[in-house]
């Protein structure tokens, strides 16, 4: 304790004076002259001067305050900040028989997500993908099934600071496999119009998965779009317009870790890749009975017999999608035929357009081909039995390959459905 004597003016003819006391750095003021004493009257007796005891407790407890405030201060600027982010992930932590394909998401609030790490019980990684705009991530496929996997997950707020969230979920065993299988072989080469068809073994339920994990594209750039077909059983991809020749056309499954219909997954995680041929567009008036071929090099006509009155061909864009030296072809076995029956063995050169049994072949068995529609549906070609290599059916089956395109017009029939044989490009793009 420090005592500073401070004199001040006079008042009513006497000085006062004021003991200072400086205590734990207050400071305690008293008046010499008891304060407030005027003239003429008997000042006031000085307040008794604190016992030394007093004075200590005072000070210690003064200083301890100081003290205790002080490394308050001190503790307050020394705790970290806590971030303004956030990170959610679905599904909750310790969730169990959570789906694999479509479930697992990653999601940042207050800030962008910096690191998300998902493990499998191996330790293996999860390929994936965050946003452009850094707010969520999500697997690049679907997950395994049984399989415990671990998420480890930052996001990091405008100022720099850290959030971190750890998690871990099980996801359900499956119940089984659904068989896909579709019309394309390795290495092959076909033609411009060629769709690839992938079927399956049982009704698609989560068709969107599905479609994210199936991808059909061109080297060049080009990529086909699907369409669902046949009650959700059959999945076609063809391109807007029709294949550049040339382009190696590659599809890719990503299915083995996708649910297809509950409790079932796809059975295949591979890559197949095919090349397109030279364009071959044939074009069947059924009017003028000719059929128009189109190349690189230039075009030729041929003439042939559509379907009749009572089975008229189909109008529209095919594609073959199967060639065969021979073949027997029985009415019993199509749809609808009206008038005689048949039951024709070893037609030759045929190449199958639909479903139904549309066929472009060699017939020997009519002579006014080129005059008329004589056939129960079929474009029939002038050919021998047994056909030969020379005639005009014989050519056009050497030269022709699976995918080419053969559009028929002018006929009085329907127009083909797009699941009928490979018929999609008869669906304009807006509706495909």
């Amino acid at each position: 304790m420090k005592r500073v004597m401070v004199t001040g003016g006079v008042h009513g003819g006497a000085a006062r004076t004021v003991s200072v006391l400086a205590v734990g750095g207050a400071l305690l003021l008293a008046t010499a002259c008891g304060g407030a004493a005027e003239k003429g009257q008997p000042a006031a007796a000085s307040a008794p001067a604190p016992a030394a005891a007093s004075d200590g407790a005072s000070a210690g407890a003064s200083a301890s305050a100081s003290a205790g405030a002080s490394a308050s201060a001190e503790t307050a600027e020394t705790l970290p900040k806590s971030s303004a982010a956030t990170v959610k992930v679905t599904p909750a932590n310790g969730a169990e028989e959570v789906q694999p394909s479509g479930v697992l998401k990653i999601e940042a609030t207050g800030g962008k997500l910096s690191e998300v790490v998902v493990t499998d019980k191996n330790g293996k990684k999860v390929a994936g993908t965050t946003a452009a705009d850094g707010l969520s991530w999500k697997p690049a496929a679907g997950l395994a099934g049984g399989t415990v996997y671990t998420v480890n997950a930052q996001a990091t707020d405008p100022e720099g600071l850290v959030s971190a969230v750890n998690s871990s979920f099980t996801t359900a065993v499956p119940k089984g496999k659904v068989v896909v299988s579709d019309n394309i072989g390795a290495g092959q080469t076909y033609g411009v119009g060629m769709i690839v068809s992938v079927r399956f073994g049982k009704q698609v339920k989560n068709k969107d998965a599905v479609v994210q994990a199936v991808s059909v594209t061109g080297s060049d750039g080009t990529v086909a779009k699907g369409h669902w077909l046949q009650d959700d059983r059959r999945l076609d991809f063809r391109p807007e317009h029709y294949w550049k020749p040339g382009t190696k056309v590659t599809v890719k499954y990503r299915l083995q870790n996708v649910e297809i219909t509950p409790g079932y997954y796809g059975d295949k995680d591979v890559e197949d890749a095919f090349t397109v041929g030279e364009s071959r567009i044939s074009t069947v008036d059924a009017k003028t009975h000719r059929m128009t071929v189109t190349t690189a090099a230039g075009s030729r006509t041929v003439p042939i017999s559509a379907g009749d009155d009572l089975n008229p061909s189909w109008n529209g864009t095919m594609v073959i999608f199967t060639k065969d030296r021979l073949t027997r072809m029985n009415s019993a076995t199509v749809p609808g035929v009206k008038g005689e029956p048949y039951d024709l063995d070893n037609v030759p050169h045929a190449m199958k357009l639909t479903d139904t049994g549309t066929y472009v072949h060699g017939n020997h068995w009519n002579e006014n081909i080129g005059k008329g529609n004589y056939s129960h549906g079929c474009i029939g070609l002038f050919d021998k039995a047994g056909g030969s290599s020379a005639s005009d059916a014989g050519k056009f089956f050497a030269e022709s390959r699976i995918g080419d395109v053969v559009q028929i017009v002018n006929s009085k029939g329907k127009t083909v459905q797009a699941q009928n044989g490979l018929s999609g490009w008869t669906l304009p793009w807006d509706k495909w």
